[in-house]
């Protein structure tokens, strides 16, 4: 637990029940030791780093298993080694990862800092002062400017706008960047001088602290009155505040307590899965150790008591060895410590240095710097590199990781003609580039310069004043609920609830019909040049149910006419017959955008009889002051007026994704990457974005849409879901199977297009999906589904669906996102990965990895992720070999030298073996080996899988590794002792020292392994063969300069084998004996490894030989084929409009009142002042959160099922 954590804890001992906060009294509000402000995402302070830190390190246990070691080292008796052996390497390991753990918090704390200094405005006895974010207290009343961060969870009271009102963004709590409106209460409303607010003391009782970010529940007592307080009164911390000058708020929740951070949960400490077996394998290890230890003591034992007993008067017991017995318990701990090599310290110092290797490699990769923005990719840990080639599970955020969050006017049709498409002089379609020439807007000094538009056909047509083409950018203009900003002359700004409204009106306003101004009765446009005023007669809002929104408008002539725009289908049913010829052909048009990924919208007016909307307006007065069932009342004027349009066309706006989303998609799936899309947004915006990136497709044999809000509907319509599937996926046919290899050899679109189920579950059934009962059931569904899309979902909801698949899959799980909301998930994976981008840098700083680009997390998995852990595995599987070869030849010689913990070799050559002779080589293979070129890992993604399976390390295969180690160590021992017993010198004595066999063994040892790993090395690099050549030439020069003379006389006791080297070495039947004893080692595993390449060749063997055919032809590029869709066409409108905002347009609550307001007839103001009392009665639907999602997306080939109860 963490420091705050803890200290929270002992301030407040008891769950909090309710919260009691009083305005501007801090002595008051103290009582209850509610949090401060000041954030810590850091893991230690400077008191608690070493303690925890070491902690930490000592859950490997390898780390304790030295120190033991150590321990034993330091007892004379049986210590046949030096302690500083052990003691050296051991430190290093912990002061290496210590500084890097170190400086990892140190950029937390950093980022802590820049948090808590920055500077707020708190009322503090009777004046505005300056204050640090973490010193504001729950209870201050703040003072927010335009475009500031929200401080801390704070109650509106008032601000600059009317009637209370203010803006705000909050893309860093749900990843939504349209504005949304909070509303202060009226009585607070006008407490907006710095006094009034002095005097403010009222009391609110609210919910404890909590991770819900769409609601909030109060009450407000204040002059002997209550106020009920709801989400639409509370600005929470990580909302910005737009397009308004200032506002006053009342802290309610601070610092941790905020939903925010309630919502980011707490940093873990990751370790990887080869972390964890190599923690099993060193308990395995120590388990054999010990079993040889016993092995040999028993037979030390046995030997002192049959032969050791004769030998007595040469070799006497020490004074404390009273027996046999007793000298077998001392062998046992000498053995202990002779044989510990098997794992040496070194493994762990190797292993770090390669993980940062590792690191540097993905920091330094230019084909992951992204220059628009000059941002490199950044592994920000060194720990989880090989964790990379193992991943299963992605969890993606949409916006801002998956798109731009840009949208862009692309195409249209109007009156039955399509514009947007680029012809050459042969008539062909041209595929638009960044080297397409855009049309020309200078004629119009009000466009926008942002604006692209490539077909030049549209601007003849508005030149010519096409009457059509006039009417269709007229309904854009006029039909929206954007609010316009004119900072300075023609510099104008608009304000859009949603990104697709902003998009259509800039269209309209570049082809020459530009959105000036309005007031409530009035809209302003500049129509080529001239400024037309028309009457705002109504606006006919837009709802989940009703999917369209019209506005009724008087033009200067006089005419009245209703413009509507909405989801397709949704207008088609209510156009005059008249319109059929036209409604096929523009269904025609629709099909091809929506084959394109657009987002269509249909548009329609209608001609209005003045006296029959007289009537109409009088129905509507009417039904607007009633009381009960007023919605369905309104909806049905709705309807009748609605009737009976003139279609004008369509619009297509791209959402614009990331650049290659949809080829990173494929690519990941193909290698048996699940990727699961977690956003905020609403169900139809995720679908439509779905669509786009090619995760849903009109080809699936069903896509599952899950949206019941009781636990039971819920279960049912997942049982439902998983009882289809299951049974669909029994009569699936053998040709799919074929159809699946066919496209295996082709473009990576064609191969990820077999795919058969999608779910689909928003937020409210979510929440009863993951309560336990359900959860089972929900990830059974969720695996058997190619895609999973959850929309609507709060950060804690990401997060726990993450820790649901972690906790019931052995899988290694992926989360990337972009702004705080993922924070949460990025800290509950197994890795984070932050992209870069639009929504502040909360989420880098929570990550992992980071970069730029979603595109780059391919390169970072299929190329970084997988060679590291090839490498790691590779390194992994040698050391143990060359270590148990090494260590085990003790043990043989232990039947040979009475059982007495006398080493083979000496001491020298123990310590410097691991750290000196064979260290570089397994570190340049560990660092620079590839199976496979970047290019060939990218082409084929299949050969990620073994990875996912775990198969190149894992407890069989250090079986195998271990088992080759010792039968090496035995053929070591044996062929020397063999061959030195009946060889002879060339002067005819014989061979019958120690050293010489000693010397003989080590260097046949080192060469053994150093031929071993160029056999084992896939990629030679200049390095390589320095660092195996470099090696043994180091190892000869050491072996003739420690055993040389001059080192004999300066050290007597520490160099005593003098000379052996060059008398063994020098000897002819010595090194045949060491070639004999290399061959013999070599030949099996060599044998073996070529037979099974021939016989079993894996895809990883296949593509290496491609590889090498096709060494000598230059780079291929891969043929990406976009796989067209058709139909699913899906309205924009749907998406990313809602209610409320025609509403407050009309009630005039969101504009100021000022000398330039348009005169209006007497019967439209009678009309307005009864439209603003029906907004005063529902002023607590001015939010511009829906509370269901938009409607339902439309499919004219029914695709989409929804599982209903």
């Amino acid at each position: 637990m963490s420091q705050e954590k803890m200290a929270f804890w002992r301030r407040n001992p008891h769950v909090e029940k309710e919260r009691r906060v009083k305005a501007n009294a801090r002595d008051y509000n103290d009582k209850f030791s509610y949090a401060d402000n000041r954030i810590k995402t850091s893991k230690y302070n400077i008191f608690t780093f070493l303690p925890v830190n070491f902690f930490e390190q000592f859950q490997r246990v390898a780390n304790a298993y030295f120190v033991v070691l150590l321990i034993l080292q330091l007892i004379p008796e049986i210590s046949s080694l030096s302690w500083f052996t052990t003691i050296v390497p051991l430190v290093l390991v912990l002061v290496i990862t210590a500084v890097k753990d170190a400086t990892d918090d140190y950029f937390r704390h950093k980022s802590d800092r820049q948090v808590n200094n920055r500077q707020s405005q708190v009322l503090i006895r009777g004046s505005l002062q300056n204050e640090k974010w973490m010193n504001v207290r729950v209870g201050d009343i703040i003072k927010l400017e335009n475009n500031q961060f929200v401080a801390a969870d704070i109650l509106l009271l008032c601000s600059s706008e009317p009637y209370g009102l203010c803006y705000i963004e909050t893309a860093e709590l749900d990843g939504e960047t349209n504005l949304k409106v909070r509303q202060a209460l009226t009585i607070t409303s006008d407490l907006g001088d710095v006094l009034k607010l002095m005097d403010f003391d009222g009391e609110v009782i609210c919910e404890p602290p909590n991770n819900k970010l769409d609601k909030f529940t109060g009450t407000l007592h204040w002059r002997d009155n209550k106020y009920s307080l709801d989400n639409e009164k509370m600005l929470l911390r990580g909302c910005v505040l737009r397009n308004t000058e200032w506002c006053f708020g009342m802290v309610i929740f601070a610092g941790l307590q905020t939903k925010l951070m309630q919502n980011c949960g707490k940093t873990k400490f990751k370790r990887t899965s080869i972390d964890k077996l190599m923690n099993t394998l060193v308990l395995w290890i120590f388990a054999f150790l010990i079993c040889m230890g016993v092995i040999l003591a028993i037979g030390n034992t046995v030997w002192e008591t049959w032969v050791g007993t004769r030998f007595e008067v040469f070799l006497p017991w020490n004074e404390f060895q009273s027996s046999a017995v007793f000298s077998g318990f001392l062998t046992f701990w000498s053995y202990i410590i002779i044989l510990n090599t098997v794992v040496p310290i070194s493994l762990y110092v190797s292993v770090e240095v390669l993980r940062l290797g590792h690191s540097f490699f993905i920091n330094w990769d230019q084909k992951m710097y992204f220059s628009q923005t000059d941002t490199a990719a950044e592994a920000r840990t060194t720990t989880l590199n090989e964790e990379l080639g193992q991943v299963e599970f992605i969890f993606s955020d949409k916006t801002g990781t998956l798109t731009q969050n840009i949208m862009v006017f692309s195409k249209c049709s109007i009156n039955g003609q399509t514009y947007g498409d680029v012809y050459d002089e042969f008539d062909q379609k041209v595929e638009i580039t960044d080297r397409t020439a855009c049309v020309d807007f200078s004629f119009n000094p009000l466009s926008d310069g942002a604006f692209k538009f490539y077909d030049g056909s549209l601007v003849e047509a508005i030149k010519q004043e096409v009457p059509a083409v006039e009417e269709f950018f007229r309904l854009l203009a006029l039909c929206h609920t954007v609010m316009p900003e004119e900072k300075s002359e023609g510099n104008l700004v608009y304000q859009a609830q949603s990104p697709d409204e902003g998009a259509l009106v800039t269209a309209a306003r570049n082809f020459g019909f530009v959105f000036r101004a309005r007031t409530p009765e009035t809209v302003t446009l500049w129509e080529m040049g001239r400024a037309v005023t028309y009457q705002l007669l109504a606006i006919l809002d837009f709802n989940n149910v009703r999917k369209r929104m019209s506005v009724i408008v008087r033009n200067p002539q006089g005419q009245i006419k209703l413009y509507s725009k909405g989801a397709d289908t949704i207008i088609f049913d209510r156009l005059d017959p008249s319109n059929e010829d036209l409604m096929n052909t523009t269904s025609e048009h629709l099909n091809e955008f929506a084959g394109e990924g657009l987002r269509t919208l249909a548009l329609a007016c209608k001609d209005l009889d003045e006296e029959y909307f007289e009537v109409w307006l009088k129905k509507l007065l009417f039904v607007s002051t009633g009381i009960e069932n007023r919605e369905d009342q309104l909806a049905l004027l709705y309807e009748d007026i609605e009737q009976g349009m003139k279609l004008l066309g369509a619009t297509a706006v791209e959402d614009k994704l990331q650049e290659g989303v949809p080829e990173t998609i494929a690519c990941l799936n193909l290698a048996d990457i699940k990727i699961w899309v977690l956003t905020g947004d609403k169900l139809e915006t995720a679908m439509n974005i779905g669509y786009s990136c090619n995760m849903l497709r009109d080809d699936m044999n069903e896509v599952f849409v899950i949206s019941g809000h009781t636990l039971l509907v819920v279960q049912q319509q997942l049982r439902s879901a998983k009882e289809r599937i299951l049974g669909l996926s029994r009569v699936s046919t053998a040709g799919e199977i074929e159809k699946t290899h066919m496209y295996a050899e082709d473009s990576v679109f064609e191969e990820a297009i077999i795919a058969e189920y999608a779910l689909v579950i928003n937020g409210h059934s979510l929440a009863q999906a993951l309560e336990p009962q359900l959860e089972h059931l929900l990830l059974d569904l969720a695996c058997l589904c190619k895609t999973v899309i959850c929309c609507r979902v709060t950060p804690m909801q990401k997060a726990q669906v993450v820790e649901l698949v972690r906790r019931h899959k052995r899988a290694v799980t992926l989360a990337v996102g972009d702004g705080a909301n993922d924070v949460s998930m990025i800290k509950t994976a197994h890795i984070g990965v932050g992209i870069s981008g639009q929504e502040g840098m909360q989420a880098v700083l929570a990550s992992d990895y980071s970069f730029a680009q979603f595109r780059y997390l391919q390169r970072l998995l299929l190329v970084h992720g997988r060679w590291s852990y090839f490498r790691m595995c590779n390194f992994l599987a040698y050391f143990f070999y060359k270590n148990f070869a090494f260590t085990l030849v003790h043990f043989w010689y232990g039947f040979f030298c009475g059982f007495s913990a006398q080493t083979v070799y000496d001491q020298w050559f123990i310590t410097l073996f691991n750290i000196v002779y064979t260290s570089l080589p397994v570190l340049a293979m560990g660092l620079f080996d590839q199976d496979v070129n970047d290019q060939n890992s990218l082409r084929y993604p299949s050969l990620y899988k073994p990875g996912q399976q775990n198969l190149l390390f894992n407890k069989r295969q250090f079986f195998l590794c271990a088992l080759q180690g010792m039968t090496t160590s035995f053929l070591l021992f044996f062929i020397p002792y063999g061959a030195f017993s009946v060889l002879v010198k060339e002067d005819g004595s014989h061979f019958s020292d120690q050293q010489a066999f000693a010397v003989t063994i080590a260097t046949s040892l080192v060469i053994v392994v150093s031929v071993q790993i160029g056999l084992d090395t896939h990629y030679w690099t200049a390095v390589n063969l320095l660092f195996v050549w470099g090696s043994l030439m180091v190892y000869f020069a050491i072996l003739f300069a420690m055993q040389s003379d001059g080192l004999f006389g300066i050290f007597p006791s520490n160099f005593p084998f003098i000379g052996t080297a060059r008398n063994c070495l020098s000897e002819k039947s010595v090194w045949l004996v060491i070639l004999l004893t290399t061959v013999v080692c070599v030949m099996p595993g060599l044998v073996i490894s070529l037979l099974r390449v021939d016989l079993f060749p894996t895809l990883t063997d296949k593509v290496r030989r491609l590889q090498q055919s096709r060494k000598r032809q230059g780079p291929q590029e891969q043929n990406l084929r976009r796989v067209r869709r058709t139909s699913s066409r899906r309205s924009a409108y749907a998406f990313s409009h809602q209610q409320g905002y025609g509403e407050l347009i009309t009630s005039g609550k969101n504009m100021r009142t000022g000398p330039g307001t348009s005169a209006s007839s007497p019967q439209r103001t009678a009309h307005s002042s009864n439209w603003i009392e029906n907004m005063l009665k529902k002023k607590n639907e001015v939010s511009c959160i829906s509370h269901q999602e938009a409607g339902a997306t439309e499919s004219s080939t029914g695709v989409i099922q929804t599982v209903n109860s």
